[in-house]
């Protein structure tokens, strides 16, 4: 799975402006609705939903990055957004560290298969330095795409 085909475009936020774990998973989800691919009468489901995952555990697995992600019964195509928290926000990741990098995927939960697939992508990604401090350095949502771009085209045997 390529991550041109799970990230929204229009849910890309270069400098997101998030203070905390919550803030920053709303403005996701907001991003989501805005590109019109979350429908706005869910918009507190989808956040209770992901907060609720995040207590059972923490999705910033450390390095500054974190994957907060749900399978959800209410959608029927999984898709991603990503923002760039350039100050850092607390997370609780697993390394106490803020996280400047996040990717916020709902997946259908009739599907986990495709869930697990598009969390491998992302962290095979997310994994490498390079990928990590490029993403950071971004500063537009087309130089964000272009590194997506680039990094599916390095990884074309997924």
């Amino acid at each position: 799975m390529k991550l041109l085909d799970i990230i929204v475009k229009d849910a890309i936020d270069p400098n997101l402006e998030a203070t905390s774990r919550d803030e920053a998973i709303g403005m996701l989800i907001d991003r989501l609705i805005k590109a019109e691919v979350l429908n706005e009468a869910q918009r507190d489901d989808f956040i209770k939903a992901i907060i609720k995952r995040e207590r059972r555990g923490s999705t910033g697995f450390g390095h500054g990055v974190a994957v907060p992600h749900v399978k959800h019964p209410d959608i029927d195509t999984l898709t991603a957004a990503i923002g760039v928290c350039k100050d850092g926000i607390d997370f609780n990741a697993l390394d106490g560290q803020p996280v400047h990098s996040i990717f916020l995927i709902i997946s259908p939960e009739q599907k986990p298969e495709e869930h697990l697939e598009a969390m491998e992508a992302v962290f095979s990604h997310l994994s490498q330095d390079t990928f990590r401090s490029f993403l950071l350095q971004a500063n537009s949502t087309d130089e964000v795409m272009t590194l997506l771009e680039e990094a599916d085209s390095s990884n074309l045997g997924n």
